[in-house]
This record gives structure tokens, sequence and C-alpha cells, in this order.
């Protein structure tokens, strides 16, 4: 090799080592939206309203954030999505992400821009799924069914759908077996982390915290490993959301006693983008 061709070869070299390291410097951002019924340890009604959910949530948030950073993610946001959104203790939760809570106005994901991924972590199945641990769909006490573009869909197939609008895919989605289920069938080639079995509206079989916990980091490297190949969720436009409500002061959809109502009152929405049919902007 003469010099010309030596100094050419490390002038080659030293471009493909510094353009590696800058691709690997980028890294990317994972975004985890975090309902609570679906985490490991839930069961009940009784559970959400109080401390042990909360600390529940907080555990899988964290078993997910380490699972997002082991898979090289140098960005990780985890957003405290049930309720009201102020149920977590953000001294519990891992400094490494970024927590928000409340509310945001006007985007169902806030801070969700420039994610490679989003992660649907302890969702549920949607309202009237038999045994479906705590099965809903965004209001348990007023919604009895939702349908977008005519199919039946609850909350991973609106919020996929919203995802798919902002460019990002759903990557994994964990819950009982019957969210699970859902997720596959609308989100083909998602990962799945099954953290329980539903045996009915307030029961469930437990897979073990720790577990649970150990399946979650490791679904989630999994799914992240993936995001390449996990295109969003196709949405025909323009889209429609119906909605039919309960009565006010009708039992919780996932109450045992529910009995579903044959005349609920049906709403129906068209639009261009499915966040503003559901939330408005």
């Amino acid at each position: 090799m003469n010099s010309r061709e030596n100094i050419s070869w490390l002038v080659s070299l030293s471009l493909t080592l510094f353009l590696g390291h800058a691709v690997a410097a980028q890294g990317f951002k994972v975004y985890i939206s975090t309902d609570m019924e679906g985490c490991s340890g839930v069961t009940c009604s009784k559970q959400v309203a109080g401390a042990e959910g909360k600390q529940l949530m907080a555990g899988d948030m964290n078993a997910c954030i380490e699972g997002c950073l082991a898979a090289g993610a140098t960005e990780v946001v985890v957003r405290d999505h049930h309720g009201g959104g102020r149920n977590v203790d953000p001294n519990a939760i891992d400094r490494r992400a970024k927590l928000i809570q409340g509310a945001t106005p006007g985007h169902r994901f806030g801070g969700l821009e420039g994610s490679a991924a989003i992660i649907l972590l302890g969702y549920h199945a949607k309202a009237l799924t038999p045994e479906g641990t705590l099965a809903h769909s965004y209001s348990s006490a007023s919604i009895q069914g939702m349908w977008l573009n005519g199919r039946s869909v609850g909350e991973i197939g609106v919020d996929a759908a919203i995802a798919a609008e902002h460019k990002v895919p759903v990557v994994m989605v964990s819950g009982d077996d019957k969210a699970c289920a859902e997720a596959r069938a609308w989100l083909p080639g998602v990962v799945t982390c099954q953290t329980k079995k539903g045996t009915g509206p307030q029961s469930a079989d437990l897979v073990p915290v720790e577990e649970a916990r150990r399946l979650i980091t490791q679904k989630t490297k999994e799914a992240l490993a993936r995001r390449q190949e996990i295109r969003p969720l196709t949405i025909t436009y323009p889209a429609t959301i119906r909605w039919d409500y309960l009565p006010k002061g009708s039992l919780r959809t996932h109450d045992p006693a529910f009995k579903p109502f044959d005349n609920a009152r049906r709403v129906e929405k068209t639009g261009d983008a499915v966040e503003v049919l559901l939330i408005g902007k």
C-alpha cells in the first residue's frame, strides 16, 4: 500500500469510526404511557383507589425504565396516565427517566415528540371484555362501549391510533391476558407482556410481582430491539369514533353486578384526527 492509499484508508477508517460513534451517541427516546389496572399485582378497585395500587404502578414503571435503558435508550419519558395523572410518588421513580404527571391539555401524550417508540404499560382490556380484570374504556362510570371506524375498541386501540398520528409505533403492551390479546388483534407484531390472567372484573390469577417485573424488563428490551420492524397503526380518515354512554348513577362496567344497557345513549363524531375526536384541542 503506497502512502496515498494509506492516507485514504486512514481517513476512511476515521470517518467510519466517527459516524458510528455519532449514531451510537444519538441513541433514541422511548415514551411509556402507564395505566394502573393492568399493573403487576393489581386485581381490584380497592387497590386502584388506594396506596397499594400506586406503589405497584411505580414498581412497574421502574422495571420498564430499566428495560429501556438496557436496550440503549438515551431518553425515557414516563407518563402517569391513570385517572388525573397524579398517582405515583415522584421520589419513587427512577431518576434517569423524566416523569410527566397531571394534565397535558390538547395532547393525549404530552412530551411524545421525537420518540422512537411508545410502550403502553399496565393497560387493561376494553369495557365488557369477559373475565377482563377491571376492564373498561376510559370511564368505567360513563362509557359502556366504543367503536373506531366501526370496530369495537378500547384504550389500547385508540391510544395506538393517536400515537400513529404522531408517527410513533406502539412496540409493547403489558396487562392481563385479555389486554394482551386485544393488543395483538390491533397491532400485528407488537410485543406483549402478560402480568396476570383475568378471571373476572375484580379478580385475576397473578404472575408473582417480582417475576412480572423481570418479565417487563425483558419484554421491554425485546420490543425496543424490534422497534424499527413494528409499524404505527394504520387508520382510515376521516375517522369516526362512537361512544355508548351509560345513564347517570349506573353501576361501573367493572362492577361484577353490572348488566349492559340495550338503550345506552349513543354519540358519534367524525374528523381528521383521532386525538381531537377523543379529547379536543
